[in-house]
């Protein structure tokens, strides 16, 4: 049997040699593991800080097309701000204040829908919002009617679709719409417009049929223009990730997203006379628009070069997208 001298100068040296290289090593993987989440840390206040600035720009743009244009002319929209208009014409209470009640319920059913912290930031979006029309004196910009529903529309639905791109939502009839869609079989498009035939068609009673098709006027600008923004209210979102961490996007999508993904062989088209990896998997998964901006900023942390492509879906069916809450 083969007896170490531990007191041996020989032996004192190796073991001095392996005890500092371990320690070595633990102090570069310290350094490292610090340095990554670090790097992390700096890709979510970046982004964090763009999606703050994009949500201030649309309760802006939102509370300009609203008291330059729609409230001044007795003008509404569809959603929970056509509604918030709709009871400001007919009561003595306040703009501002229907912009936070009637959105309290939306939110409620955003909580179990989309997660916590988008249902934070849609609260604090819809609150400044609201202080937004109480407080700044924006001037009536024309009484043409023609020029007030199209030019609101527009400035409302730039709102809505810059809020949307921030992370957020000012209007939280798209949520009760997404939380609908779980539980019966229309589509968000088709809730949506229902919701809205219904908030018109007393507007017409309560106001007048003229002032009714001249809301639906301002309801088609504003949604051209969200659709212009965030290309596509409803619709959700395929997207192919070509990277070769593939293996950590995976498990950030089926961990952190919670959706599923289906993973491709594929080849590299252009090869470089050192690289013999001619093979790469390719990731494709199905999120919802209000999923990409989480997306994009996980994807950046783990490589900040990955090709990732987005293309617009109608509907899904099936999966896992519709089975589990939407994580933000």
């Amino acid at each position: 049997m083969l007896v170490i001298d531990a007191m041996n100068p020989k032996w004192t040296y190796i073991i001095t040699e392996m005890l500092l290289k371990q320690k070595s090593k633990k102090q570069r993987n310290t350094k490292k593991d610090i340095n990554s989440k670090i790097k992390k840390l700096a890709v979510t206040v970046k982004n964090l800080i763009f999606d703050v600035l994009l949500i201030i720009a649309g309760i802006f743009s939102a509370g300009f097309g609203l008291k330059g244009f729609l409230l001044p002319n007795n003008f509404v929209d569809g959603g929970a701000t056509g509604i918030s208009l709709l009871l400001a014409e007919i009561t003595s209470i306040p703009l501002w204040a229907f912009i936070i009640v009637v959105n309290i319920p939306f939110i409620l059913f955003g909580i179990k829908a989309i997660g916590k912290l988008f249902v934070i930031k849609t609260a604090l979006a819809i609150i400044g919002l609201s202080a937004c029309v109480a407080i700044i004196p924006y001037p009536q910009i024309t009484n043409d009617k023609l020029l007030v529903a199209v030019f609101g529309g527009f400035f409302l639905g730039a709102g809505i679709g810059l809020s949307v791109r921030g992370g957020s939502v000012i209007d939280g009839t798209e949520v009760l719409a997404i939380y609908l869609n779980r539980k019966i079989t229309l589509t968000v498009g088709d809730i949506i417009l229902i919701f809205n035939i219904m908030i018109f068609s007393v507007a017409a009673y309560l106001l007048s049929i003229e002032t009714a098709l001249y809301s639906i006027l301002t309801y088609l600008a504003a949604s051209k223009t969200v659709d212009f923004i965030i290309e596509g209210i409803e619709e959700y979102t395929g997207v192919t990730i070509v990277s070769d961490y593939y293996k950590e996007i995976r498990q950030m999508i089926t961990n952190e997203l919670q959706r599923g993904v289906t993973i491709y062989n594929g080849e590299k088209g252009l090869i470089k006379q050192d690289d013999n990896k001619n093979s790469i998997q390719i990731i494709y998964t199905v999120i919802t628009r209000l999923e990409i901006r989480k997306l994009n900023t996980e994807i950046e942390k783990i490589d900040p070069n990955a090709f990732v492509i987005m293309t617009s879906i109608k509907d899904t069916k099936g999966g896992m997208i519709k089975k589990r809450p939407l994580k933000s």
